[in-house]
Protein backbone atom coordinates (compact mmCIF):
# COMPACT_ATOMS: atom_id res chain seq x y z
CA UNK A 1 0.00 0.00 0.00
CA UNK A 2 2.81 1.98 0.78
CA UNK A 3 4.25 1.73 -2.55
CA UNK A 4 1.10 2.62 -4.30
CA UNK A 5 0.61 5.70 -2.17
CA UNK A 6 3.96 7.23 -2.71
CA UNK A 7 3.41 6.47 -6.66
CA UNK A 8 0.40 7.90 -6.79
CA UNK A 9 1.67 10.96 -4.80
CA UNK A 10 4.91 11.43 -7.01
CA UNK A 11 3.77 10.44 -10.48
CA UNK A 12 0.45 12.18 -10.66
CA UNK A 13 2.16 15.66 -8.95
CA UNK A 14 4.84 15.17 -11.79
CA UNK A 15 2.40 14.81 -14.65
CA UNK A 16 0.12 18.10 -13.07
CA UNK A 17 3.34 20.27 -12.42
CA UNK A 18 4.78 19.35 -16.05
CA UNK A 19 1.55 20.67 -18.42
CA UNK A 20 1.08 23.49 -16.04
CA UNK A 21 3.77 25.86 -18.00
CA UNK A 22 2.99 24.03 -21.42
CA UNK A 23 -0.74 25.26 -21.46
CA UNK A 24 0.16 28.92 -19.85
CA UNK A 25 2.81 29.04 -23.27
CA UNK A 26 -0.18 27.55 -25.59
CA UNK A 27 -2.96 29.31 -23.91
CA UNK A 28 -1.11 32.51 -25.50
CA UNK A 29 -1.27 31.30 -28.40
CA UNK A 30 -4.84 30.12 -27.97
CA UNK A 31 -5.67 33.98 -27.42
CA UNK A 32 -3.96 35.29 -30.45
CA UNK A 33 -5.76 32.88 -32.56
CA UNK A 34 -8.69 33.04 -31.25
CA UNK A 35 -8.87 36.79 -31.82
CA UNK A 36 -8.03 36.39 -35.44
CA UNK A 37 -11.32 34.13 -36.09
CA UNK A 38 -8.99 31.14 -36.42
CA UNK A 39 -10.90 28.66 -33.83
CA UNK A 40 -13.35 28.71 -30.41
CA UNK A 41 -12.15 27.91 -27.63
CA UNK A 42 -13.98 24.24 -27.21
CA UNK A 43 -12.20 22.91 -30.13
CA UNK A 44 -9.30 24.35 -28.52
CA UNK A 45 -10.11 22.54 -25.06
CA UNK A 46 -10.95 19.24 -26.18
CA UNK A 47 -8.10 18.56 -28.53
CA UNK A 48 -6.06 19.56 -25.17
CA UNK A 49 -7.71 16.88 -23.33
CA UNK A 50 -7.69 14.69 -26.50
CA UNK A 51 -4.00 14.41 -26.86
CA UNK A 52 -2.96 13.15 -23.44
CA UNK A 53 -5.01 10.41 -23.63
CA UNK A 54 -2.31 7.88 -25.62
CA UNK A 55 0.13 9.52 -23.98
CA UNK A 56 -0.85 9.06 -20.40
CA UNK A 57 -2.23 5.86 -21.76
CA UNK A 58 1.44 4.89 -22.43
CA UNK A 59 3.14 6.14 -19.27
CA UNK A 60 0.50 4.28 -17.05
CA UNK A 61 0.90 1.00 -19.28
CA UNK A 62 5.28 1.23 -19.15
CA UNK A 63 4.89 2.09 -14.94
CA UNK A 64 2.14 -0.79 -14.54
CA UNK A 65 4.06 -3.44 -16.09
CA UNK A 66 7.09 -3.17 -14.36
CA UNK A 67 5.80 -2.34 -11.05
CA UNK A 68 2.97 -4.98 -11.02
CA UNK A 69 5.85 -7.26 -11.34
CA UNK A 70 7.99 -5.81 -9.31
CA UNK A 71 5.77 -5.96 -6.14
CA UNK A 72 4.46 -9.14 -6.94
CA UNK A 73 0.82 -8.59 -6.78
CA UNK A 74 -1.28 -11.57 -7.99
CA UNK A 75 -1.36 -12.09 -11.83
CA UNK A 76 -4.74 -12.57 -12.78
CA UNK A 77 -6.10 -10.94 -15.42
CA UNK A 78 -8.81 -8.59 -13.55
CA UNK A 79 -6.63 -7.74 -10.92
CA UNK A 80 -3.91 -6.39 -13.60
CA UNK A 81 -5.90 -4.35 -15.62
CA UNK A 82 -7.95 -3.14 -12.31
CA UNK A 83 -4.52 -1.45 -11.46
CA UNK A 84 -3.88 -0.23 -15.10
CA UNK A 85 -7.25 1.29 -14.76
CA UNK A 86 -6.91 2.94 -11.92
CA UNK A 87 -3.16 4.26 -12.52
CA UNK A 88 -4.77 5.58 -15.70
CA UNK A 89 -7.15 7.39 -14.52
CA UNK A 90 -5.18 9.15 -11.36
CA UNK A 91 -2.43 10.29 -13.76
CA UNK A 92 -5.58 11.44 -16.24
CA UNK A 93 -7.08 13.59 -13.20
CA UNK A 94 -3.89 14.76 -11.83
CA UNK A 95 -3.18 16.32 -15.66
CA UNK A 96 -6.50 17.60 -16.01
CA UNK A 97 -6.20 19.08 -12.58
CA UNK A 98 -3.11 20.37 -13.57
CA UNK A 99 -4.58 22.58 -16.60
CA UNK A 100 -7.64 23.17 -15.06
CA UNK A 101 -5.83 25.22 -12.45
CA UNK A 102 -3.63 26.97 -15.36
CA UNK A 103 -7.30 27.94 -16.94
CA UNK A 104 -9.00 29.47 -13.63
CA UNK A 105 -5.42 31.66 -12.73
CA UNK A 106 -3.66 34.03 -14.50
CA UNK A 107 -0.45 32.42 -15.19
CA UNK A 108 0.90 28.93 -13.94
CA UNK A 109 2.81 30.41 -11.19
CA UNK A 110 -0.26 31.13 -9.28
CA UNK A 111 -1.48 27.72 -10.61
CA UNK A 112 1.23 26.21 -8.86
CA UNK A 113 0.44 27.57 -5.65
CA UNK A 114 -2.77 26.49 -5.92
CA UNK A 115 -2.28 23.29 -6.71
CA UNK A 116 0.42 22.86 -4.01
CA UNK A 117 -2.63 23.96 -1.34
CA UNK A 118 -4.55 20.58 -2.98
CA UNK A 119 -1.64 18.73 -2.84
CA UNK A 120 -1.56 19.02 1.08
CA UNK A 121 -4.87 18.35 1.60
CA UNK A 122 -5.21 15.23 -0.86
CA UNK A 123 -2.47 13.75 0.46
CA UNK A 124 -3.43 14.39 4.24
CA UNK A 125 -6.85 12.66 3.36
CA UNK A 126 -5.95 10.36 0.92
CA UNK A 127 -6.83 7.50 3.67
CA UNK A 128 -2.80 6.17 4.14
CA UNK A 129 -1.84 8.10 7.18
CA UNK A 130 -4.93 8.33 8.73
CA UNK A 131 -7.95 5.76 6.99
CA UNK A 132 -11.09 7.00 6.63
CA UNK A 133 -12.98 4.96 10.19
CA UNK A 134 -10.16 6.70 12.42
CA UNK A 135 -11.04 10.27 10.97
CA UNK A 136 -12.86 13.04 12.83
CA UNK A 137 -16.71 12.28 11.73
CA UNK A 138 -16.99 15.78 10.89
CA UNK A 139 -13.72 15.58 8.13
CA UNK A 140 -14.79 12.55 6.55
CA UNK A 141 -17.11 14.36 3.72
CA UNK A 142 -13.61 15.54 2.19
CA UNK A 143 -12.47 11.88 2.38
CA UNK A 144 -15.27 11.41 -0.41
CA UNK A 145 -14.21 14.53 -2.09
CA UNK A 146 -10.61 13.69 -2.31
CA UNK A 147 -9.84 11.98 -5.69
CA UNK A 148 -6.54 10.16 -4.06
CA UNK A 149 -8.55 8.52 -1.65
CA UNK A 150 -10.49 6.85 -4.12
CA UNK A 151 -7.67 5.98 -6.09
CA UNK A 152 -5.95 3.96 -3.04
CA UNK A 153 -9.73 2.53 -2.36
CA UNK A 154 -9.04 1.31 -5.73
CA UNK A 155 -5.72 -0.08 -5.46
CA UNK A 156 -5.63 -1.62 -2.71
CA UNK A 157 -9.24 -2.98 -2.49
CA UNK A 158 -8.86 -5.02 -6.05
CA UNK A 159 -5.36 -6.43 -4.84
CA UNK A 160 -6.75 -7.03 -1.49
CA UNK A 161 -10.05 -7.26 -1.28
CA UNK A 162 -10.65 -10.38 -2.10
CA UNK A 163 -8.02 -12.17 -0.15
CA UNK A 164 -9.24 -14.71 2.75
CA UNK A 165 -6.10 -15.96 3.87
CA UNK A 166 -5.86 -15.32 7.79
CA UNK A 167 -3.58 -12.69 10.01
CA UNK A 168 -0.64 -13.91 11.82
CA UNK A 169 -1.24 -10.82 14.41
CA UNK A 170 -5.06 -10.20 13.37
CA UNK A 171 -8.06 -12.57 14.71
CA UNK A 172 -9.42 -12.78 10.72
CA UNK A 173 -8.16 -12.60 7.35
CA UNK A 174 -7.20 -9.88 4.95
CA UNK A 175 -10.00 -9.27 3.53
CA UNK A 176 -11.20 -8.53 7.29
CA UNK A 177 -8.66 -6.60 8.01
CA UNK A 178 -8.98 -4.31 4.98
CA UNK A 179 -12.86 -3.88 5.95
CA UNK A 180 -12.63 -3.50 9.87
CA UNK A 181 -9.18 -1.20 9.28
CA UNK A 182 -9.50 1.10 6.46
CA UNK A 183 -12.73 0.48 5.27
CA UNK A 184 -11.92 -0.72 2.28
CA UNK A 185 -14.78 -3.61 0.56
CA UNK A 186 -13.78 -5.48 -2.90
CA UNK A 187 -17.85 -4.99 -3.83
CA UNK A 188 -17.27 -1.24 -3.76
CA UNK A 189 -15.08 -1.49 -6.71
CA UNK A 190 -17.72 0.10 -9.41
CA UNK A 191 -18.49 3.18 -7.46
CA UNK A 192 -14.77 3.58 -7.45
CA UNK A 193 -14.50 3.14 -11.02
CA UNK A 194 -17.25 5.01 -11.54
CA UNK A 195 -15.44 8.28 -9.27
CA UNK A 196 -12.43 7.48 -10.74
CA UNK A 197 -13.94 8.67 -14.12
CA UNK A 198 -16.40 11.20 -12.76
CA UNK A 199 -13.18 13.24 -11.94
CA UNK A 200 -11.34 12.58 -14.77
CA UNK A 201 -14.46 14.22 -16.63
CA UNK A 202 -14.99 17.02 -13.97
CA UNK A 203 -11.65 18.39 -14.55
CA UNK A 204 -11.58 17.88 -17.86
CA UNK A 205 -14.69 19.73 -18.15
CA UNK A 206 -13.97 22.42 -15.90
CA UNK A 207 -10.76 23.67 -17.84
CA UNK A 208 -12.98 23.58 -21.17
CA UNK A 209 -15.45 26.20 -20.00
CA UNK A 210 -12.29 27.96 -17.93
CA UNK A 211 -10.57 28.35 -20.88
CA UNK A 212 -14.03 29.21 -22.99
CA UNK A 213 -15.17 31.88 -20.14
CA UNK A 214 -11.92 33.43 -18.41
CA UNK A 215 -9.72 35.82 -20.37
CA UNK A 216 -6.29 37.01 -18.79
CA UNK A 217 -5.07 38.74 -21.73
CA UNK A 218 -3.39 41.83 -20.93
CA UNK A 219 -2.08 44.34 -23.81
Amino acid sequence: MGSMYAAVLFLGVQNCSSVQPVVAVERTVFYRERAAGMYSALPYALAQVLIELPYILTQSATYGVIVYAMIGFEWTVAKFFWYLFFMYFTLLYFTFYGMMAVAVTPNHHIASIVSAAFYGLWNLFSGFMIPRPRMPVWWRWYYWACPVSWTLYGLVASQFGDINTPLEDYDGTVKEYLKDYLGYKHDFLGAVAGAMVGFTVLFAFTFAVSIKAFNFQRR
